[in-house]
């Protein structure tokens, strides 16, 4: 049997000391897809974020086998986080320390860069400029620079919000992909109930105010 990943037990989470969903309890095995979904405000981006370590939760626990630091994070994309002026691959850099570009890496480093970019197809793509990518490109960009210091798990919040039908479904065969041959956890927010039916192991629903938690 896999070893649990993630334990989340009597978790109540919300904004500024009010609660939005109370008593969530439900646990992620290694090398699981498990998606989130529910309505609009339903607090699926308040839950992600209470599991990257971004919201603390207003009361219960949640427990991970491996260090935060080592599990990427891919947030929401903004309009001014798409037009940074910067190479494809000095993003993808960018993993490795956490926020800021550097021009000196490890050797270990640079390795696990190339991977990351191999891995995710941005290598044929690596020295153009980040804003002049395709909205597919740059989730691909943002996901490779989340697999620089992932080495367990990679919490995704809405991936492909406004991406076309067919880049979305290129971006989920491609966590489908990294899913699999990596044994590396997927937790992610997502309305492409599509991509949850074809995917996904488990599913978290959050609905009135409660966390419905299964395999699928």
């Amino acid at each position: 049997m896999s070893e649990p990943f993630l334990t989340v037990t009597d978790l109540c989470i919300g904004y500024e000391g009010k609660a939005i969903i109370n008593d969530i309890c439900f646990t992620v095995n290694n090398g699981a897809y498990v998606c989130i979904i529910g309505d609009n405000g339903a607090g699926k981006s308040t839950l992600i974020k209470t599991l990257a370590g971004l919201l603390k939760p207003i009361y219960g626990t949640t427990q991970f086998s491996a260090a935060r630091h080592e599990i990427g994070y891919l947030p929401q994309q903004t309009t001014n986080q798409s037009a940074f002026p910067a190479s494809a691959y000095e993003i993808v850099c960018t993993g490795a320390l956490g926020q800021w570009y550097r021009p000196f890496y490890s050797k270990t480093e640079k390795s696990r860069i190339a991977w990351a970019c191999e891995k995710t197809g941005v290598s044929p793509y690596a020295k153009q400029s980040y804003r002049e990518l395709s909205g597919g490109q740059q989730q691909r960009v943002l996901l490779a620079r989340a697999l620089v210091c992932a080495k367990n798990a990679v919490i995704l919040d809405e991936p492909t919000a406004g991406l076309d039908p067919s880049a979305t479904q290129d971006f989920y065969a491609l966590l489908h992909k990294i899913n699999r041959e990596e044994n590396i956890t997927i937790i992610m927010v997502t309305h492409d109930m599509d991509g949850v039916e074809k995917y996904a192991t488990h599913i978290v629903e959050l609905k009135e105010g409660e966390a419905n938690c299964g395999h699928k």
